[in-house]
């Protein structure tokens, strides 16, 4: 059975940080670095309108002549946001991710954010599960059955 993006919470944590439309992405860009993420919702009266992340900065800001502090966040999020349900697949959001070349997807249950899980969680579920993978593999190969 497949890992669900819910047991990723579980174990990575449901902190979700968000920004209003009203942000300058400069701001938004030290929320970030304070709280060590690579990318906050835009959710602006509880719904979910989109996402600014870190690799936002040279393409939408720096490369158009523009400045951090005078560009609102609204002006370069990346909108309709892609986002899965805790229900979803570890499998399912890392090839939603591959494909699209994001690295963020919220978790929406009910019309209410739940979660944010990284590529690099991802990662971390999909690097454990083998590992504990090789571990029964290599047990039955040695012969120790459990008692």
């Amino acid at each position: 059975m497949s890992d669900t993006i819910g047991s990723v919470l579980a174990q990575e944590g449901t902190s979700v940080w968000s920004v209003g439309t009203g942000y300058p992405f400069y701001e938004a860009i030290a929320i970030m670095m304070e709280k060590g993420v690579g990318a906050l919702l835009v959710i602006s009266h509880g719904a979910l309108l989109g996402i600014v992340s870190e690799r936002d900065y040279a393409p939408k800001v720096i490369l158009q002549g523009r400045s951090s502090r005078d560009t609102l966040v609204s002006e370069i999020m990346t909108s309709p946001v892609r986002a899965v349900s805790p229900e979803h697949s570890v499998e399912t959001c890392m090839h939603i991710m591959t494909v699209h070349r994001i690295r963020h997807l919220p978790v929406v249950a009910a019309s209410d954010v739940v979660g944010v899980v990284s590529i690099g969680d991802l990662v971390k579920t999909i690097i454990a599960k083998q590992a504990h993978i090789i571990g029964q593999l290599q047990t039955y190969i040695a012969g120790a059955y459990p008692s």
